[in-house]
């Protein structure tokens, strides 16, 4: 029986993992946004003397997405918050198979259905929550403008 129960969770854990509402988004991590596409969005601001722009918008659940551009056009991270997780899938773009795989393992080893913490060389992802109240933000440690830490990802 366990393990039935454990296969359940661990079937059930990827699509939240991923996330199940889809995205508006242009670009991916690790991509860049023409400046055409960028008139798009509901809100553009420029933050630490312009190093950074980021762009705000709803996905169709409802929940806010902010990408965070450095002054070349790269997106080197995302942060979100609402009722509902992100498509990780298409924000992560190529990333999203190295943070499903570390997720993965680090859920058989933890069983934590409410968060997920992934260090990657390349990568570090922190996503939580329960129903309804889902926070997280995803990034590239060596894409991180000067000045920038994860702690001005919000």
């Amino acid at each position: 029986m366990a393990c039935t129960l454990i296969h359940f969770t661990t079937t059930v854990a990827v699509p939240v993992l991923l996330g199940i509402a889809a995205s508006p988004a242009e670009a991916q991590l690790g991509g860049s946004l023409p400046p055409s596409q960028a008139a798009h969005a509901a809100v553009v601001k420029n933050v630490l003397n312009g190093a950074v722009r980021t762009r705000s918008w709803l996905d169709e659940g409802g929940t806010t997405i902010n990408e965070y551009t450095s002054a070349d056009g790269t997106i080197f991270a995302y942060a979100w918050h609402g009722p509902t997780m992100p498509n990780l899938r298409h924000l992560l773009g190529r990333y999203a198979d190295t943070y499903l795989a570390a997720a993965t393992s680090r859920f058989a080893a933890d069983g934590n259905l409410h968060a997920s913490h992934v260090v990657h060389p390349a990568l570090i992802v922190d996503s939580g929550g329960q129903m309804r109240s889902y926070v997280g933000r995803a990034w590239l440690p060596a894409a991180l403008p000067p000045g920038v830490t994860p702690a001005d990802l919000q």
